[in-house]
Protein backbone atom coordinates (compact mmCIF):
# COMPACT_ATOMS: atom_id res chain seq x y z
CA UNK A 1 0.00 0.00 0.00
CA UNK A 2 1.22 3.31 -1.10
CA UNK A 3 2.10 5.88 2.34
CA UNK A 4 -0.87 7.61 3.54
CA UNK A 5 1.22 10.36 4.39
CA UNK A 6 0.53 12.47 1.47
CA UNK A 7 -2.79 10.76 0.27
CA UNK A 8 -5.12 13.29 -0.83
CA UNK A 9 -8.52 13.06 0.77
CA UNK A 10 -10.90 14.06 -2.19
CA UNK A 11 -10.31 11.04 -4.25
CA UNK A 12 -10.61 8.76 -1.08
CA UNK A 13 -13.46 10.86 -0.43
CA UNK A 14 -14.97 10.34 -4.26
CA UNK A 15 -13.74 6.43 -4.22
CA UNK A 16 -15.92 5.23 -0.88
CA UNK A 17 -18.91 7.74 -0.19
CA UNK A 18 -21.38 5.41 -2.02
CA UNK A 19 -20.20 1.89 0.16
CA UNK A 20 -20.07 4.40 3.32
CA UNK A 21 -23.94 6.16 2.62
CA UNK A 22 -24.84 2.24 1.80
CA UNK A 23 -23.27 0.57 5.09
CA UNK A 24 -24.88 3.41 7.24
CA UNK A 25 -28.28 3.27 5.60
CA UNK A 26 -28.95 -0.17 5.98
CA UNK A 27 -27.92 0.22 9.93
CA UNK A 28 -29.83 3.35 10.66
CA UNK A 29 -32.46 4.21 8.24
CA UNK A 30 -32.64 7.22 5.82
CA UNK A 31 -33.58 9.36 8.01
CA UNK A 32 -30.70 9.45 10.16
CA UNK A 33 -28.63 8.30 7.74
CA UNK A 34 -27.52 11.47 6.52
CA UNK A 35 -26.50 12.90 9.83
CA UNK A 36 -24.34 9.49 10.24
CA UNK A 37 -22.69 9.94 7.04
CA UNK A 38 -21.61 13.60 7.86
CA UNK A 39 -20.57 12.56 11.32
CA UNK A 40 -18.33 9.73 9.70
CA UNK A 41 -16.33 12.29 7.13
CA UNK A 42 -15.81 14.94 9.74
CA UNK A 43 -14.47 11.23 12.30
CA UNK A 44 -11.95 10.16 8.83
CA UNK A 45 -11.00 14.10 7.51
CA UNK A 46 -10.22 14.66 11.70
CA UNK A 47 -8.14 11.44 11.92
CA UNK A 48 -7.30 12.35 8.29
CA UNK A 49 -4.14 11.40 7.18
CA UNK A 50 -4.83 7.43 8.49
CA UNK A 51 -1.54 6.81 10.94
CA UNK A 52 -1.60 3.33 10.42
CA UNK A 53 -0.79 2.44 6.38
CA UNK A 54 -0.47 -1.37 7.49
CA UNK A 55 -4.28 -1.72 7.04
CA UNK A 56 -6.88 -1.14 4.53
CA UNK A 57 -8.58 2.34 3.70
CA UNK A 58 -11.69 0.95 2.94
CA UNK A 59 -12.05 -0.84 6.10
CA UNK A 60 -10.70 1.87 7.81
CA UNK A 61 -13.30 4.28 6.83
CA UNK A 62 -16.27 1.84 7.30
CA UNK A 63 -15.41 0.96 10.87
CA UNK A 64 -15.64 4.46 11.57
CA UNK A 65 -18.95 4.64 10.24
CA UNK A 66 -20.00 0.89 11.62
CA UNK A 67 -19.16 3.21 14.84
CA UNK A 68 -20.89 5.95 14.44
CA UNK A 69 -23.92 3.97 13.19
CA UNK A 70 -24.06 2.11 16.41
CA UNK A 71 -23.49 5.35 18.18
CA UNK A 72 -26.86 6.58 16.77
CA UNK A 73 -28.68 3.25 17.52
CA UNK A 74 -27.51 3.55 21.17
CA UNK A 75 -28.61 7.24 21.11
CA UNK A 76 -32.19 6.73 19.44
CA UNK A 77 -32.37 3.29 21.18
CA UNK A 78 -34.48 1.62 18.74
CA UNK A 79 -34.00 0.08 15.26
CA UNK A 80 -35.92 1.30 12.60
CA UNK A 81 -36.23 -0.60 9.31
CA UNK A 82 -33.77 -1.13 7.28
CA UNK A 83 -33.78 1.12 3.68
CA UNK A 84 -31.07 0.84 1.30
CA UNK A 85 -29.67 3.57 -0.74
CA UNK A 86 -31.67 4.50 -3.96
CA UNK A 87 -28.26 3.51 -6.15
CA UNK A 88 -28.13 -0.23 -4.46
CA UNK A 89 -30.68 -2.89 -5.40
CA UNK A 90 -31.94 -4.85 -2.39
CA UNK A 91 -29.37 -7.19 -1.23
CA UNK A 92 -29.78 -11.12 -2.15
CA UNK A 93 -28.85 -13.49 0.10
CA UNK A 94 -27.36 -16.31 -1.55
CA UNK A 95 -28.38 -17.93 -4.48
CA UNK A 96 -31.99 -19.52 -3.04
CA UNK A 97 -34.38 -19.35 -5.33
CA UNK A 98 -37.19 -18.64 -2.55
CA UNK A 99 -35.20 -16.33 -1.08
CA UNK A 100 -35.15 -14.50 -5.09
CA UNK A 101 -38.64 -14.03 -4.83
CA UNK A 102 -38.79 -12.62 -1.94
CA UNK A 103 -39.84 -8.65 -2.57
CA UNK A 104 -37.68 -5.95 -1.37
CA UNK A 105 -39.89 -4.79 1.61
CA UNK A 106 -40.07 -8.44 3.26
CA UNK A 107 -35.99 -8.59 2.71
CA UNK A 108 -35.48 -5.25 4.37
CA UNK A 109 -37.78 -5.94 7.42
CA UNK A 110 -35.95 -9.23 7.98
CA UNK A 111 -32.86 -7.49 7.81
CA UNK A 112 -33.99 -4.70 9.95
CA UNK A 113 -34.58 -7.28 12.76
CA UNK A 114 -31.00 -8.69 12.92
CA UNK A 115 -29.49 -7.93 15.83
CA UNK A 116 -26.94 -4.84 15.00
CA UNK A 117 -23.34 -7.42 14.79
CA UNK A 118 -25.40 -9.15 12.59
CA UNK A 119 -27.25 -6.75 10.66
CA UNK A 120 -23.88 -4.60 9.92
CA UNK A 121 -22.31 -8.55 8.70
CA UNK A 122 -24.88 -9.25 6.36
CA UNK A 123 -24.69 -5.03 4.86
CA UNK A 124 -20.62 -5.21 4.97
CA UNK A 125 -20.83 -8.73 3.39
CA UNK A 126 -23.92 -8.10 0.87
CA UNK A 127 -24.45 -4.57 -0.26
CA UNK A 128 -21.03 -3.25 0.77
CA UNK A 129 -19.32 -6.68 -0.95
CA UNK A 130 -16.27 -6.81 1.27
CA UNK A 131 -15.00 -9.98 1.59
CA UNK A 132 -15.39 -12.02 5.26
CA UNK A 133 -11.40 -11.14 6.35
CA UNK A 134 -12.74 -7.18 5.77
CA UNK A 135 -15.72 -7.53 7.60
CA UNK A 136 -14.07 -9.28 10.01
CA UNK A 137 -11.51 -5.78 10.07
CA UNK A 138 -14.83 -4.10 10.43
CA UNK A 139 -16.09 -5.42 13.41
CA UNK A 140 -13.25 -6.01 14.87
CA UNK A 141 -13.04 -9.60 15.67
CA UNK A 142 -11.27 -13.10 13.90
CA UNK A 143 -12.42 -14.16 10.15
CA UNK A 144 -13.99 -17.03 11.62
CA UNK A 145 -15.70 -14.84 14.24
CA UNK A 146 -16.63 -12.91 11.56
CA UNK A 147 -17.70 -15.55 9.19
CA UNK A 148 -20.11 -17.41 11.98
CA UNK A 149 -21.59 -13.83 12.29
CA UNK A 150 -22.58 -14.13 8.59
CA UNK A 151 -23.72 -17.11 8.70
CA UNK A 152 -25.66 -16.64 12.04
CA UNK A 153 -27.68 -14.04 10.45
CA UNK A 154 -28.56 -15.67 7.37
CA UNK A 155 -29.86 -18.97 8.96
CA UNK A 156 -32.04 -15.87 11.21
CA UNK A 157 -33.21 -14.29 7.94
CA UNK A 158 -34.02 -17.76 6.27
CA UNK A 159 -35.81 -18.11 9.63
CA UNK A 160 -37.57 -15.49 10.01
CA UNK A 161 -38.43 -15.06 6.23
CA UNK A 162 -39.39 -19.02 6.57
CA UNK A 163 -37.60 -20.19 4.19
CA UNK A 164 -35.40 -23.53 3.78
CA UNK A 165 -31.68 -23.21 3.52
Amino acid sequence: MPATKHLPFQPFYVAHRAAVLRLLTGMVGASDAADCFQDTWLKVLRAWPPAAPDGRLDSWVLTIAHRTAIDCLRRRGAQVPVEFAPEQPAPVIGDDDQLLALGPGELHAAVASLGERQRAAVLLRVVVDLSHAQVAEVLGCSVDAARRTYADAIANLRRTLEVDP
